[in-house]
């Protein structure tokens, strides 16, 4: 089974911009679709983002379609989110995730979850 370990949140402005990535090891990182998921304080998991195999196909949540952007490298065996036009709204923990199926958006369907890493943004 893959490990997945999430680094770049931080604390920034509204408007700003943080780039996340999801380092993988463990597995072959080409095999699985990879998704980002978030938690903010006292609200479940929900879905943002994810990825295809080979990056034929991605899908965003609403809410950050046309800010956020999911890419991969399956040479580095890492998948980002580059997170553009930040809001306060965007505060949570991120959690990259792993699959050996195609794109779906239920949490419960990803077989590997990172630590997370808590991105804050201010107003």
């Amino acid at each position: 089974q893959v490990q997945l370990a999430e680094s770049g949140g931080g604390l920034v402005q509204a408007g700003d911009s943080l780039r996340l990535s999801c380092a993988a090891s463990g597995g072959t990182f080409s095999s699985y679709t990879m998704g980002w998921f978030r938690q903010g304080p006292g609200k479940e998991r929900e879905f943002v983002a994810a990825i295809s195999r080979r990056s034929g196909v991605t899908y965003y949540a609403d809410s950050v379609k046309g800010r956020f952007t999911i890419s991969r490298d399956n040479a580095k065996n890492t998948v980002y989110l580059q997170m553009n036009s930040l809001k306060p709204e965007d505060t949570a923990v991120y959690y990259c995730a792993s699959r050996a199926g195609s794109i779906v958006t239920m949490s419960n369907e990803y077989d590997s979850w990172g630590q997370g890493t808590q991105v804050t943004v201010s107003s």
